[in-house]
């Protein structure tokens, strides 16, 4: 299993780039709204990898940040009818602290401007992906010094992104300043937890 590669990148599309590592190319899946944010053709890049395995396929998808590959873990471990082309497609197009809140707020409505993504699948994401958050958080909130309700539904947020309960609590807890909306708090304990 791969986890990033460092290279150059020597061809972009719409849907693929290639990224050239000790003479060998990486053709990667990867949506322009994604690669464009990797520099220009010939400039080294680290593009996180998730290997995908079929019966009449072997692909590599790729992503912009860890955070991103999280989300996209996340939805196609946890979600039925997700794969990881739809997976992408959403992590493309929505950023992690954005679904996060869509999840825990019920917000399908957040997620149905995502290309490929229709009404149904985006309910079947929010109750899904709700029920993980409840069952990580109610199995380990013992772990949390978390205390405000801004903090802790942050805590919350960042466990259905992937992260360890005590992991994010001692991000949230260093992160949080009074006044803070959730969505900048869980912006700025993600920047800690990248780190």
């Amino acid at each position: 299993m791969y986890s990033y590669i460092k290279g150059i990148l020597t061809k972009r599309t719409d849907d693929i780039i290639v990224i050239e590592n000790n003479d060998i190319g990486y053709e990667i899946k990867c949506p322009f709204s994604v690669s464009a944010g990797f520099g220009h053709e010939g400039e080294k890049v680290t593009v996180w990898l998730y290997q995908s395995v079929k019966e009449d396929d072997i692909s590599l998808y790729g992503f912009s940040s860890p955070e991103q590959k999280d989300m996209f873990l996340l939805l196609i471990d946890n979600v039925k009818g997700v794969g990881p082309k739809v997976a992408q497609s959403i992590c493309a197009q929505i950023e992690p602290d954005r679904l996060a809140l869509a999840v825990m707020s019920g917000d399908v409505q957040a997620l149905t401007g995502v290309k490929g993504l229709g009404k149904k699948g985006a309910e079947r994401i929010v109750l899904e992906l709700k029920d993980k958050l409840k069952t990580v958080s109610s199995a380990s909130a013992k772990d949390t010094t978390v205390t405000s309700g801004i903090a802790t539904d942050a805590v919350d947020a960042l466990t259905v992104l992937g992260y360890k309960q005590a992991d994010a609590a001692a991000a949230v807890n260093a992160a949080y300043e009074d006044g803070m909306d959730l969505q900048d708090l869980i912006r700025k304990a993600l920047r800690s937890l990248a780190r």
